[in-house]
């Protein structure tokens, strides 16, 4: 079935201190998406950085989300970092409460906690922590939506203990057959009309064409580019225009979850 409502996403606040990593500035691509993935600290942001965004968010009436990483600023949350899953839980509802104590200092709630990085990637395929993770959750933040992909092993788990998840079509990412997206640490420049046309086709006929060369059957709630992709602010820009000139309207996560 085609879908006509969708939540578009991005990372947000992934610089520190004077350092920018991000390819356009974050009030700029605010005005194009509606739900906003903000870094906490660890492979990226600050305090600083997360009150702004988080206030600039709140004036434009985007949606928020923690963005936890690995303790990784060297390599942007990119690289996998050795460590007990209790260990790397308790990081991501640090990461999380910081980003909650902003949002509340705006008037604004939590709407979701989407891992960053290789930690989602960890998060994903790991059982034991994919469940330590869901259950620190659903004590800590039991209506906030949990981010992951559909083919995930987080969603399968989150799912099974009722956690709300909302699962995540990546515009700027290759897919493999496996209907998992394929790690890059560094991306290649991509043409945005492209992607665009990538995003409404998934929208419109629930498919994706892979890396080996075949359509997969694709199912989400939300579209993600990141703000560090070679051309972030010409892709937002065609994936926006292209989902409206589709008929297909953007809203938070929320309002996409509860319309479904």
């Amino acid at each position: 079935m085609a879908k006509r409502l969708v939540d578009l996403n991005c990372d947000l606040g992934e610089s520190f201190g004077h350092w920018t990593i991000s390819e356009a500035p974050d009030d700029v691509l605010l005005d194009l998406i509606s739900s906003a993935n903000v870094a906490t600290g660890f492979h990226a942001g600050d305090p600083n950085l997360m009150d702004r965004v988080v206030r600039l968010a709140a004036e434009r009436g985007v949606a928020l989300g923690a963005h936890p990483g690995f303790r990784d600023l060297q390599g942007f949350g990119r690289r996998v970092i050795q460590a007990r899953p209790e260990e790397l839980v308790n990081d991501i509802i640090y990461q999380l409460g910081a980003l909650r104590e902003f949002a509340r200092r705006h008037g604004v709630r939590l709407q979701h906690v989407k891992p960053h990085g290789a930690l989602y990637m960890e998060v994903a395929r790991d059982e034991t922590l994919s469940q330590l993770l869901v259950e620190a959750l659903l004590k800590s933040s039991p209506e906030t939506y949990l981010y992951c992909m559909d083919v995930s092993v987080t969603c399968t788990v989150a799912r099974a203990a009722g956690l709300p998840v909302i699962r995540e079509f990546y515009a700027d990412r290759d897919y493999d057959n496996s209907g998992s997206i394929v790690f890059a640490r560094r991306m290649r420049a991509l043409d945005p009309e492209e992607v665009a046309r990538k995003c409404v086709r998934a929208c419109l006929e629930g498919r994706v064409r892979t890396v080996e060369g075949d359509d997969i059957e694709i199912e989400f709630e939300s579209i993600c580019f990141h703000s560090d992709t070679p051309g972030a602010l010409k892709i937002g820009t065609a994936i926006r225009a292209g989902l409206i000139d589709a008929g297909i309207r953007i809203a938070n996560a929320a309002e996409v979850a509860a319309a479904a």
